[in-house]
This record gives C-alpha cells, structure tokens and sequence, in this order.
C-alpha cells in the first residue's frame, strides 16, 4: 500500500491540485540535480538558471532579482490587486564536502552540499508553482500567488534584507515557508504557534600578547591556555547571567593558534555562534558576550579584539498563518499528519519578511519512516526521503486555494 492511500484522507470533494505522477517524477529528477550541483549564497547563477527555465517552460514570466541571483514569480491575473500569497524557498548550499556513500546524486562539487535541505525547499516551491500554474490556466486559482526563491539564507545576517530590498514582499500579503525536519517522518509536518526558531548570530575573537618558549610560560601571556578558557568558561558566564529560560548559548566551531609544539603563540582566533530563544536576551547579548570575553582575557593579560555579528531574530509564526498551514495539510492528508513541533535553537532568515508581513514556517518531515539513522543538518551526509516533495507541493497549494484575505488592518506580527 502506497503512503498516499495510507494517509487519512478526507471525504468528497477534495481540493485540486494533487501532485501529478509525471511531474511527481520530474522533481524529484529536478531536486536530485540541484543537489548534484551545489552553490553557496550569492553564488547561485546555476540554480536560478535553471529555476527560471523550468517556469518560463510552463508559460510563466519569472523575474531574477536585481541582487544576481533568486527570483520571483508571480500567478494569477496581473489585474488582481489583492495581497498575495507568498511561497518562500532559499536556495543556496553550504560549504561542507558531501560524504553519502553509494548515493547516485551526491555532490559533484568539492566542499559543497545541500545539506540543510534547501534544494527540497526549492523543488517543493518550484512544484507547486508549476500546479498552481495549471489550476490557474483551469480558472480554479482563487487569487495571485508569488513564488520566492531567495539566495544566501546561509550567509548571515541572510539574503532575506537584500530580497526584500529588492520588492519581493511588494503586493504580498502573507508569507509562507517549509524548513526540512529529519526528526520528523517524511508524510508528516511540524507547526507551531509564535517563535519556531532562535536567533542566531555570530561571534569572532582575536586574542594577542607576547610568546614565548614553552619552558617559560610565565614570561608570556599563555595564549592558548587564555583562548582555551575563552572557549570553556565563556559560555558558562555568559548563561549564568540571564534568565536560563532565555536558552542564550555561545558555541564554538573553530579555534586557531600556534605552529609549533615548543613555541607559545603570539596571536589566537576563535569563531563560534550566538543563539537565543528569547527576543529581550537577543538583544542584550552582544554587551555580555563582550564583558565575558574582556574578563577571561584580563586574567591572562591577553589583548582581545571582538567581531559581534548580528544575525537573524527568531522565526515568529503568526497563529492564522499557521492555521493555514494547518488547515491546508490536513485537508490534503489528515489532521493525523500535523504534529506539534519544539523552538529550535537554529536560525532562519525567514524572520526578517515576518518583520513586514505576517507568515508561517512549517517543519517538513523528511525522515524516512522507521528509519531511526540520525542524519542531521549541517551534516554531510544529510539526506532526505523524497516523498516530502510531495506532500510540501501538496500543502502549499492546499494553502494558496483556501487563503482569505486578511481582515482590514491587520498588520504584520513582529518577533
């Protein structure tokens, strides 16, 4: 038995716009390339070439955006002045080597891979597109709706601003979005009411003072006991002197110093991130960050030059957005295939269009079921059940045909 005869499908009559057979095959194929060929943020020429070919195929006129790369396209009659409908997609991959064995598709481009699972996001986008394309050319397409796909979500503080500074929310209403979950089983989404994700920023050190012989640390500043001490005692002051409720962590990802075993180092360089669950701690953390620093430092009379970097704020989903989603997914596959989902502490410039007008992320599953695999994001051998293609095209048309306008002088829901 097929997944789509297992689900709990709902009775006569159902919506338009379920997932062709041909083009359920055709995405995959198309997802499958892209994940073959990788390109990091601001570097998608590729990837958007191919994206406009495949709309401008199906009769449609997409517009590239005058950053370089991503574009948008819109749907419906060009008369309609209501506000839209956007679906959000980034494209860009990330600077890590694919390590998927025995994998027909994996990257064929050194140090890069989609491995956070933007080139599901984009299929699932690109689909519906093409759907509700056809639902239009059938007059079944209530209203316009403008697909996105959005360049460097990897590259903070995020393409979003550059997006959005180059019209894409101009004439949008809402704005909806899919982020792969490979906690949560392909067939299946995640929603949640307010913050789905943290902010996210980032963090550069550079420690300085005078080497030395090994045999003499106390003639030195013992610089890489002082960016050892950085790298532990950092993130623990720095969470004691919050509300723990706030999540406020530093990570760190890379540490640099020294070139020879015997030879105490002159200079140090730590990098790491910044996430934080709460809004109010978000913003006092860059003056704490630096006070934690600046203390460890001292103690080793070590000179500290601090690079705080803002990112993104949290993703704050607006409840009937969210309810959107909801609706729209259980019509398509039952109301036992939405599950509620936790604040992830990861980041997603998502949050800065919620700035301007109210949306939603949902949480794709991509895992396969029964698979318990952990092949997390952010990882090499990140990979994703295909069958979530499906059901993303499927819930994002369900939700451009039962999308109402929003009631006179609602605004957008600010994080």
């Amino acid at each position: 038995m097929s997944r789509e005869s297992e689900a709990d499908l709902p009775g006569e009559p159902l919506l338009p716009g379920a997932l062709p057979e041909a083009l359920r095959a055709e995405l995959v194929a198309f997802r499958r390339d892209l994940h073959m060929h990788p390109e990091l943020g601001n570097q998608e020429f590729r990837t958007t070439a191919a994206i406009k070919a495949r709309l401008e195929q199906a009769g449609l006129k997409p517009r590239v955006l005058s950053i370089g790369t991503g574009l948008i396209c819109d749907i419906g009659d060009a008369d309609d002045v209501r506000p839209m409908l956007a679906l959000r997609a980034d494209i860009d991959a990330l600077p890590i080597p694919d390590t998927k064995s025995d994998c027909a598709y994996r990257s064929t481009v050194p140090d890069r891979a989609h491995a956070c699972g933007h080139d599901i996001h984009t299929t699932v986008v690109l689909g519906a597109g093409l759907v509700l394309a056809d639902l239009h050319a059938q007059g079944l397409l209530p209203r316009r709706v403008r697909l996105i796909f959005q360049p460097a979500e990897e590259v903070l503080p995020g393409g979003a601003p550059d997006a959005i500074e180059s019209g894409v929310l101009e004439g949008v209403g809402r704005i909806v979005g899919v982020h792969c979950d490979p906690k949560v089983d392909a067939g299946r989404i995640g929603l949640r009411h307010g913050a789905i994700t943290s902010a996210c920023d980032r963090l550069e050190v550079a420690l300085d003072g005078a080497g030395g012989h090994t045999a003499r640390p106390h003639l030195t500043t013992d610089l890489v006991t002082a960016a050892a001490r950085v790298v532990t005692d950092v993130p623990a002051l720095v969470a004691r002197r919050v509300d723990a409720r706030s999540g406020l962590a530093v990570t760190w990802g890379r540490i640099e110093s020294g070139h020879a075993c015997n030879v105490i180092p002159q200079h140090a360089e730590l990098s790491g991130t910044i996430r934080c669950l709460d809004l109010d701690a978000w913003r006092a953390a860059p003056d704490l960050v630096h006070a934690a620093i600046d203390e460890i430092a001292n103690l080793y009379r070590a000179k500290s030059e601090i690079n705080y970097i803002r990112g993104v704020p949290p993703v704050v989903n607006d409840p009937a957005v969210t309810e959107l989603l909801r609706e729209a997914m259980a019509a398509r596959r039952g109301a036992h295939s939405i599950e509620d989902t936790e604040q992830s502490l990861g980041g997603e410039d998502f949050s800065w269009y919620l700035e301007h007008v109210p949306g939603a992320m949902a949480r794709l599953g991509v895992r396969r079921p029964g698979d318990r695999t952990t092949r997390d994001l952010h990882r090499g051998d990140f990979d994703a059940d295909e069958h979530a293609i499906t059901v993303g095209v499927e819930m994002f048309t369900a939700a451009a045909l039962l999308d109402q306008p929003l009631p006179q002088g609602a605004g957008p829901a600010l994080p």
